[in-house]
């Protein structure tokens, strides 16, 4: 009896914050149906590849049915700055680690009236041991920029959330 009375009023108590589900209704509520109305068109080089299909399967734009080319409601633009610095010196002055940094800069543009919604930035970083194998390098190389391109889609994905949601509220 006590731990239902406690468990009603932490409910109750949460209640109150204004603590809400960002995906209310699944994939026909609110956030879910903004998100699928945003284009994001090319972005230069590799990197900008794996982040643009990272941001398409987040966001699902094209595959509600009905949907078709230049039905969107939104533009997301993206610049990437994407740096792999060689760290950690070794004794015969070859690197032996270094950090890979993909940032992002983003415009989220409502294509109706030309109106910059969000103008920020997201970005991650990755270490990465150099080896004696040029090969496993490049490899680790290749594999920290397809991981910092998920990590920037999740980031740049949960800002448009919370500003779809805010605004349709």
């Amino acid at each position: 009896m006590t731990r239902a009375l406690t468990l009603l009023a932490a409910l109750a108590l949460l209640s109150g914050c204004g603590l809400q589900p960002m995906y209310a209704g699944g994939s026909s509520g609110t956030v879910a149906r903004g998100l699928a109305q945003v284009e994001v068109p090319a972005i230069p080089g590799n990197q900008g590849w794996l982040v643009r299909n990272a941001l398409n399967d987040r966001l699902g734009y094209g595959q509600a049915s009905g949907q078709t080319a230049g039905s969107a409601q939104y533009r997301l633009d993206v610049v990437l700055d994407d740096r792999l610095e060689g760290l950690g010196l070794l004794t015969d002055e070859t690197i032996g680690r270094e950090r890979r940094t993909l940032r992002a800069r983003y415009q989220l543009v409502e294509i109706a009236t030309d109106t910059i919604l969000i103008d920020a930035t997201a970005g991650s970083d990755a270490g990465i041991d150099v080896v004696d194998s040029e090969y496993a390098t490049i490899a680790a190389e290749q594999t920290a920029l397809e991981n910092l391109a998920k990590e920037v889609a999740d980031q740049i994905v949960a800002r448009l959330a919370r500003v779809l949601r805010d605004r349709d509220q």
